[in-house]
């Protein structure tokens, strides 16, 4: 279960479909983002893609000499530009594929449209959602609930891109979903609802264990995306902000112009793909290593060039020299600038107090120690806010709670009123009323044991002691004994067996952390395969 794969397999059987010829892909705002962040421009190029254009575009030129490649969403605005295009086609001939199921009134009023007989083929290929890694998907939607009801544009859109992962990946799953939530009990309702009424496309080979989509809440475990995180992706995101693998360094102070937004993919950079979950310390040390081997490997100054042999040899190592010298020279600026960020806001010290939020039972301790950095200067607004909701989330019932002594801090401090008003509103979204886990005290044996044991052992990590509560719900769910009461099972049958291929879709968004929670997951249990996906990637400013 690859979703990169997927979406690449399906990017190259739409360029192979259209035959050889100079050819032109025309996409839509978020087809773009969708093929972006699974291929490079140059991939593409060396399949004789050499045009991309926006169907909604007003100003395109008549290129008769090219194919036409469209991938669309099935929008009715997208299905308007079409009819509009082949009014009056600009291109030769057309391959027309869309993101997700298009109905068949739809494709026969493009039939009508299509009077000089340019079309030469429309299909749909499922790659509606952004593959983030290949076991991490995101549909990059935000603000999915009003209250704590579905948003009814946003219910629809997260439906299609959930079954177009499904149809994608080639399963048709038995759903289970959290009880306490009723958005995850409307969105596996209308998935259930997709599969029925589209059975034929659902048709897929049985497996002796069904596959398993279990939809999960955000405001069950809203301390996870409150954390800093050490690891190099989940950094970057956090601090930087990675928008279908880009990131805008237009602000670092000295940035190079070709440096002001660099592309971080791990499909396409080597360095970046071995050091996606490693932690900060490896990853300065990695850094030292490839400068070393970028020293060793530049071509030096006072080479001589005396034969042609010497210059051929030159040439042939340029491309891979510069390639090279790109990616040295990319890393070194974006760990270079969140090494200023570390030490420019205390994040070492504020991480600290945030893992013994989330993970130790100290009131008296915790509360001194948020306290004492709220009166440091030199800590950001957000990281100052960011503890607040922490303490609120973690201490809310507790008999010594001061958190209205916290948030006359925070108003010392000189954080702004909107930032202020946004403890309270964390609670609301993810306080002990509303969620329907045992988030923060475990109250049966075994995990109280458990909670015991880490005490006693004392971390190796005081920055990443923290395990999200999808680690736990995972682990439940694998041995088979994830409670129906909490997580019940749409519709009458259940699994007897464990599950072996299970898609997880969180409502709200997931983190970084957690796809590295599912990695690790994949790595160390065989035989299990899990894919993450949510609404957006969060980091703190999300």
């Amino acid at each position: 279960m690859n979703v990169t794969l997927a979406v690449k397999q399906y990017v190259s059987k739409m360029i192979e479909s259209s035959g050889p010829g100079m050819k032109v892909l025309l996409m839509d705002k978020e087809t773009t983002s969708i093929v972006s962040v699974v291929y490079t421009q140059s991939e593409i190029l060396q399949k004789e893609v050499y045009l991309f254009e926006r169907i909604d575009s007003q100003n395109r030129d008549n290129m008769k000499h090219l194919k036409a490649i469209c991938f669309l969403r099935p929008t009715k605005e997208n299905v308007e530009h079409l009819i509009q295009e082949l009014h009056r086609p600009k291109y030769s001939i057309y391959f027309i594929f869309f993101s997700n199921v298009i109905s068949k009134s739809e494709v026969k009023t493009l039939a009508e449209a299509d009077e000089q007989e340019v079309v030469a083929e429309v299909q749909e290929f499922y790659g509606d959602f952004i593959a983030v890694n290949p076991h991490l998907f995101s549909l990059n939607l935000v603000g999915c609930a009003r209250g704590r009801s579905w948003e009814p544009s946003l219910l629809s859109r997260t439906t299609q891109g959930l079954t177009s992962v499904l149809l994608a990946l080639k399963k048709c799953p038995m759903i289970r979903y959290q009880l306490s939530s009723d958005m995850a009990k409307r969105l596996g309702e209308s998935v259930k609802q997709i599969i029925t009424k589209e059975y034929e496309l659902f048709d897929f080979r049985k497996t002796e264990v069904p596959p398993l989509l279990l939809i999960l809440d955000r405001s069950d475990d809203a301390i996870t995306p409150l954390l800093n995180q050490w690891t190099y992706q989940a950094m970057v995101h956090e601090l930087l902000g990675l928008n279908n693998n880009r990131i805008d360094l237009s602000r670092v102070p000295g940035i190079s112009k070709e440096l002001s937004e660099v592309v971080l993919s791990a499909e396409s950079d080597e360095f970046y793909a071995n050091n996606l979950y490693l932690n900060f310390g490896e990853i300065g040390t990695n850094i030292k290593n490839l400068m070393e081997d970028f020293q060793k490997k530049k071509p030096k100054g006072q080479q001589k060039l005396e034969s042609i042999a010497d210059m051929k040899a030159f040439v042939d190592n340029y491309p891979q020299f510069k390639k090279m010298s790109g990616t040295v020279s990319k890393h070194v600026t974006v760990v270079g600038e969140l090494s200023r960020l570390v030490s420019e806001r205390h994040l070492m010290e504020v991480s600290e107090v945030e893992q013994e939020l989330a993970c130790q039972n100290d009131h008296s301790s915790a509360h001194q120690n948020v306290r004492r950095l709220l009166q440091n200067s030199r800590v950001s607004e957000v990281d100052a806010v960011r503890l607040v909701m922490l303490y609120a989330l973690r201490y809310e019932r507790h008999s010594s709670n001061n958190l209205p002594g916290l948030m006359e801090d925070l108003n010392r401090k000189g954080v702004s009123e909107r930032h202020r008003r946004m403890v309270q509103s964390m609670v609301e979204y993810g306080g002990k009323r509303v969620r329907g886990s045992d988030l923060i005290t475990p109250t049966d044996a075994v995990a109280i044991t458990k909670q015991f044991f880490k005490g006693l052992k004392g971390v190796e990590n005081v920055y990443t002691q923290h395990q999200p509560l999808l680690q736990e719900t995972l682990d439940q769910l694998i041995k088979g004994r994830l409670k129906d009461s909490q997580y019940p099972y749409l519709g009458a049958s259940s699994l007897r067996d464990r599950p072996q291929d299970i898609i997880v879709f969180v409502i709200g968004g997931a983190t970084y952390e957690e796809a590295l929670t599912v990695y690790n997951l994949n790595r160390t249990t065989p035989g299990v395969r899990i894919v993450l996906g949510g609404t957006t990637v969060h980091n703190t400013k999300r």
